[in-house]
This record gives C-alpha cells, sequence and structure tokens, in this order.
C-alpha cells in the first residue's frame, strides 16, 4: 500500500457472484472536493490475481450507483475475471457549484467528463483529469489489478468513454458506449455543458467531440457502440450518424448496432451489457 491508502474510506461491501462490490470515499485533489466511486472486484483479485478493469461512466443524474445496481454486469465480470470501476459523474459537495436553476443538464450529476476552464466550475469540474489519472492511480495503488484498462459509458458518460479513449488511445485497450452523445458541438445538451464549462472558444469544445475526434485520429483503438432506435433522444441529442460518418471518413474500427425497440433505459444496458464485456476482455487479453 501507498501512502494514499489512508485517503480512501469504505462505505459499503456486498459480496456478489465470489466477488465484492465496495463504495469507497476519498478526498480528490484534481476536482477538490470528497469523491466517491464503487468497484466490483471479481473472485480472481481474491486470491492473488491482479486483474484488467473496466471503467464505466455514467449519465445525466447518475452516480456510482445506478449501473452497478441495475445493469446486472457482476456475474459476467465475475466469469471473465474483469475488475469495473464506476465513478461519481461530477464533484460533490456544498462548496461545488451547481446551476442556480437546477436543471438535471448542467452542475451536480453533469460533469460532462471535461476540464472546465470557465468560472465559478473550473475550480471543480476537471473530471477529465480525474478519470483519465487520478482515479486510475488510485485504483492502481489499492487494489489488484493490472495497467490492463478499458473504458465504457452510456449517454453523457458514452461521451465521456468515447473522448477519452481518442485523446488517450495508448492508456486503454478498448472502448465502448451505449446511447453515446455522438456529436455535442452540434446538441442541446452539449451545447449548454459546453458553453458553461468551457465558454464561447469552439476550439475547446472540439477536444471533447466524439465524432470530431474520430474523423481525425490516426488511433485503431477497437469501439463498439450500441443504440437503441426507440431512444427519445435519438435524432435531437445523441446522432450516431455523425460518428459512423466520422469512422468511414478516418477508417476508424466502430461497430455500430442499431437495436429496433430499445430505449435509452437501463433496461437496454442490461440486455447487452454481456456483449460489452466479452468485448472488452478479448481486447484486455491480448
Amino acid at each position: 500500500m501507498s501512502e494514499l491508502a489512508n485517503e480512501l474510506e469504505n462505505v459499503s461491501a456486498n459480496k456478489c457472484f465470489g466477488g465484492w462490490h465496495k463504495q469507497y470515499r476519498h478526498f480528490s485533489r484534481t476536482l477538490g472536493c470528497t469523491m466517491r466511486f464503487a468497484v466490483y472486484l471479481p473472485p480472481q483479485a481474491m486470491v492473488g490475481e491482479n486483474v484488467p478493469v473496466l471503467y464505466w461512466l455514467s449519465g445525466l443524474t447518475c452516480t456510482d450507483e445506478n449501473f452497478m445496481q441495475k445493469a446486472g454486469a457482476q456475474r459476467m465480470a465475475a466469469e471473465l475475471g474483469l475488475a469495473i470501476v464506476a465513478p461519481d459523474t461530477s464533484p460533490r459537495g456544498d462548496e461545488v457549484p451547481d446551476d442556480p436553476a437546477q436543471a438535471y443538464d448542467l452542475g451536480l450529476g453533469a460533469g460532462f467528463y471535461v476540464n472546465a476552464s470557465e468560472a465559478p466550475w473550473s475550480r471543480h469540474y476537471q473530471m477529465y483529469d480525474y478519470v483519465v489519472k487520478e482515479l486510475p492511480e488510485l485504483i492502481e495503488a489499492h487494489f489488484p489489478v493490472s495497467d490492463r484498462r478499458a473504458i465504457s459509458g452510456h449517454s453523457m458518460g458514452g461521451h465521456g468513454a468515447l473522448t477519452i479513449a481518442l485523446r488517450n488511445p495508448e492508456r486503454y485497450r478498448s472502448v465502448s458506449a451505449f446511447s453515446p452523445i455522438s456529436h455535442p458541438v452540434d446538441c442541446p445538451w452539449g451545447q449548454k455543458a459546453f458553453r458553461a464549462y468551457l465558454g464561447d472558444d469552439q476550439a475547446l469544445w472540439r477536444e471533447y467531440d466524439a465524432s470530431l475526434l474520430m474523423a481525425d485520429t490516426r488511433a485503431t483503438l477497437p469501439a463498439l457502440v450500441d443504440q437503441g432506435m426507440d431512444d427519445a433522444f435519438l435524432e435531437r441529442e445523441l446522432k450516431p450518424e455523425t460518428l459512423e460518418a466520422a469512422a468511414r471518413a478516418s477508417g476508424y474500427p466502430l461497430t455500430l448496432r442499431r437495436h429496433e425497440g430499445y430505449d435509452h433505459s437501463y433496461y437496454f444496458i442490461a440486455s447487452f451489457i454481456g456483449d460489452h464485456l466479452q468485448f472488452h476482455s478479448r481486447q484486455l487479453a491480448q
């Protein structure tokens, strides 16, 4: 254990499919506040094996709990020997600014996985650095895991997973997403968040747009995206066709699957999470 060990406070622990689901609280130097994350450690991690890690980024209004409680990922993660880490979706605390109108798509629960540059957000809303740097450092220092990483997410978290992987392909073996916000510079959710967090500089916005990044990248990190065709946010906010066009333009290895009848909910995620875990497991094994 490193000297950081005293920063971790175990909040809860539940045995699950021979492994353990645990919640921890710690003070984040990056975000300047106390944060919570959840980790599922499969049975293999209990007997001394350093297992690979899938980082899961959740969507608007979620915490570390939604995916862990609703997606049903632990059974297959246990079979595959895969740890799952789920951070919160934004900084939290009385000192952390929130949207004055208390809208669900800005402020608490809506960090958008960017490094904010505008006041009052810039002091705490550094979720990009937290996910890319601080959290993996913490996980790899204190848990029986390796540095083989994959990343995935849903909606706002799908946007986060894709942009983080595209900007840091050397840190991950694979990336996947459910219903990602694929082109945030051209949708209401993204425009509202980016204008608040990043200001009016469109060049900064482009750094967090998966479609624009994918169109320009030379990376070849395998990507899997699933989209429900009965998703109420499909045309206005998600725009998967822009991601598909970007992949064609750059030759990026994207698999984008469309599913009739499925919506934006965790019922959709639970239906196909097994495919995603198997996809990541194959890449992590290479």
